[in-house]
């Protein structure tokens, strides 16, 4: 096997690891693609979302970390794709997506959880390559384009139909937490609804919603970008009304106004306003991407890297919408392991707007990994091998979901 000595300055805080035989634990006869996939293991946190991490294992000592977005069945699913892993190559990361999407055909893997347990695969496939390689994971995505991604924080209130309440929160996490970029809901009660099965907006809630967005963008005025997530609530009509209703506000972007089924429907509500409006949470892959792009049904685009098909895939999209100059803002619940591999997708890609954070009412969030994920508002791209992450195994721990047990270490 060829041994790889330092390449870099010896002084710097990390340099590149001595691959020989000895430290790969593999025999002296075998080449440096030599390695084979062990195992796959899976542990659930009970996070504000059941986040599942994912360890794939290898024979060389090497193991590599990712994450599943949260969803039923996710581990089962995982458990039932390990033996097409099992005693493969981890270096062939597209051709290991391409057949665990073939071998799950018959579980859906055009779209569902089947996808969500592919990309926590995919994602510790990314960290141990980068490990065995010793480059950071957005090096496997073609290197970067920023040393840091910016992180939006997703708000919530106690009384979140209170405009005044709003108001007063998007101040605090500007001025005390350090962001300059924030989110609030839409779809909260106004106190007037009469009948939320139909998806209409009456002019009173209509009122009230705009007055949300009036009081936050008001409040932070050029201090923040503020967008608004109405979470597939709304009727077409009302969705247009909606966003014309806020147009005259500094609103970075109006999220999910209408159901993600019928994109005709979301073209005609995105063609009917200049208020910017994003989707693609709900969508999954690059061919369900493909046609919100292509038809111009999104001026933004929010794919989840633990949910829509990996890293790889994520990159995929990012690469069409910007055919279409379309930027993307990572939607993101994820824990640190699922918000690094977002970050290390929007350092790979020219059109990245910024990564969704949603736990920042958790204040353990940070303790699962070593490494600070997330400071002023925004993430450094770590240039450690792989994820450049490492699990806290006994935080992960104490925050299992009941019953669970914990990933091996390595």
């Amino acid at each position: 096997m060829t041994e790889y000595t330092e390449l870099r300055d010896p002084n710097a805080e990390y340099t590149m690891r001595d691959l020989s035989a000895e430290t790969m634990g593999v025999t002296a006869d075998r080449g440096p693609r030599d390695i084979e996939i062990t195992d796959v293991q899976t542990t659930m946190v009970d996070g504000n979302f059941p986040w599942t991490l994912v360890r794939v294992y290898t024979d060389a000592g090497v193991a590599g970390t990712g994450e599943a977005y949260w969803g039923a069945g996710v581990p089962e699913l995982i458990e039932r794709m390990k033996p097409f892993v099992l005693g493969e190559n981890p270096l062939d990361i597209d051709r290991l997506y391409e057949h665990l999407i073939q071998k799950m055909s018959g579980e859906g893997s055009i779209e569902g959880v089947t996808v969500t347990a592919i990309s926590g695969i995919e994602i510790a496939l990314h960290d141990l390559a980068g490990k065995l390689l010793d480059v950071p994971a957005y090096q496997l995505l073609g290197g970067k384009y920023r040393d840091e991604v910016r992180a939006y924080c997703d708000c919530h209130t106690e009384a979140e139909a209170d405009p005044d309440a709003c108001a007063v929160e998007a101040e605090r996490v500007v001025e005390e937490l350090g962001y300059d970029a924030l989110k609030f809901d839409l779809d909260v009660s106004s106190g007037q609804e009469k009948d939320r099965a139909n998806r209409h907006l009456r002019p009173g809630e209509i009122r009230h919603k705009t007055e949300i967005v009036e009081r936050v963008t008001e409040q932070v005025r050029d201090r923040a970008d503020v967008a608004f997530d109405c979470h597939w609530s709304f009727a077409g009509n009302s969705a247009e009304r909606l966003a014309g209703a806020v147009e005259e506000y500094d609103v970075w972007w109006l999220e999910d106004p209408v159901p993600p089924e019928n994109l005709d429907v979301q073209e005609t509500v995105t063609r009917s306003t200049t208020t910017p409006i994003a989707a693609g949470e709900n969508r999954y892959r690059l061919s369900e991407h493909r046609r919100l792009i292509e038809s111009e049904a999104v001026d933004i685009l929010a794919p989840d890297v633990p949910k829509v098909g990996g890293m790889r895939e994520t990159r995929k999209i990012a690469d069409l919408a910007n055919q279409y100059y379309v930027p993307v803002a990572m939607h993101n619940v994820s824990s640190p392991v699922g918000t690094v591999a977002s970050a290390h997708v929007g350092a790979a890609v020219p059109n990245a707007l910024a990564v969704e954070y949603h736990s920042y009412e958790l204040d353990w969030w940070a303790d699962l990994v070593e490494e600070s994920v997330i400071e002023d508002g925004s993430i450094t791209v770590p240039e450690r091998p792989g994820l450049g992450v490492t699990l806290d195994l006994d935080a992960v721990a104490e925050h299992m979901v009941d019953g669970e047990e914990l990933v091996d270490p390595v």
